[in-house]
């Protein structure tokens, strides 16, 4: 599966820039290997691509594809490797391309994949700007093919229609309930990574986590899966509420520090 291994990747990536140590980058390169050889690419044409979720099946899961697309262009980008970077932007291209008029993405391009949902949506807007933020300029700025466009229109489209104005994060756009705890997680992390990118993304992931610990915590210190409308789903999921919570938490503390010590957000008044 491609989405487990491209969050591993990016961890790689990471690794290789902070520690400096010889063996991250080409662990991660071998993981571009397997998405070029591995994965199935479904409606493949000369400027665009989608990659299959996994070499088992040929869906297009559009956050599934562009998970690949990231770890390709990021790992690109440290070993110099504009082949990579052209294809990821090949498969940037195929979801922007797929966007709904009004910013919207649904999670794949059948017919039974329609719906739009909080962390995947989050998912497409953090991959589409680490994807513009590693591939070169050449690349992305093709007439009427630049992702800064699509990348905000979504992420607007993101912002208005999945979070109240307290911070309560809607599972799906059009309905209040579930609250969800992993949509909560995955906006916090997705609202750092934007930081320096598009304003005030730092006060929303800030009252995102402050819902999530007031609504969602229990006095033991693990966080509730849902709230729903007549009761709580209080089971402890380890992968998909605690561990994520657990990063979404330590990624804000993160991003604050920095913020604090005037590295990010400097062009920007979040006041």
């Amino acid at each position: 599966m491609i989405v487990p291994t491209a969050f591993a990747a990016r961890a790689l990536c990471e690794a290789a820039q902070v520690f400096s140590r010889d063996e991250y980058l080409p662990f991660a390169r071998t993981i571009c290997d397997f998405i070029l050889n591995d994965l199935n690419r479904t409606a493949e044409a000369p400027d665009e691509v989608c990659f299959s979720y996994s070499p088992l099946d040929r869906t297009r899961v559009f956050n599934a594809s562009l998970l690949a697309a990231e770890t390709l262009a990021t790992v690109g980008k440290l070993t110099g490797e504009e082949s990579l970077c052209e294809l990821a932007m090949r498969a940037a291209l195929y979801v922007v391309r797929r966007q709904r008029e009004d910013g919207s993405w649904a999670y794949g391009g059948d017919d039974y994949q329609s719906w739009s949902d909080n962390f995947h949506t989050a998912f497409v807007v953090t991959s589409l700007s680490r994807i513009n933020d590693s591939v070169p300029p050449t690349l992305a700025t093709g007439p009427g093919e630049q992702l800064e466009n699509p990348l905000r229109r979504g992420y607007d489209f993101w912002r208005e229609r999945f979070f109240l104005e307290n911070g309560w994060p809607k599972y799906f756009p059009d309905r209040l309930y579930p609250a969800d705890v992993h949509s909560a997680a995955t906006a916090i992390v997705t609202l750092v990574d934007l930081r320096g990118h598009i304003p005030s993304t730092m006060i929303l992931a800030e009252q995102i986590a402050r819902w999530a610990i007031e609504n969602l915590r229990d006095p033991r210190s693990y966080f509730y899966y849902q709230r729903r409308r007549f009761h709580l789903n209080r089971i402890p999921y380890i992968r998909w509420s605690q561990a994520w919570m657990a990063y979404a938490l330590a990624r804000l503390i993160e991003g604050k520090r920095q913020k604090e010590k005037g590295k990010t957000e400097e062009n920007f008044d979040e006041e």
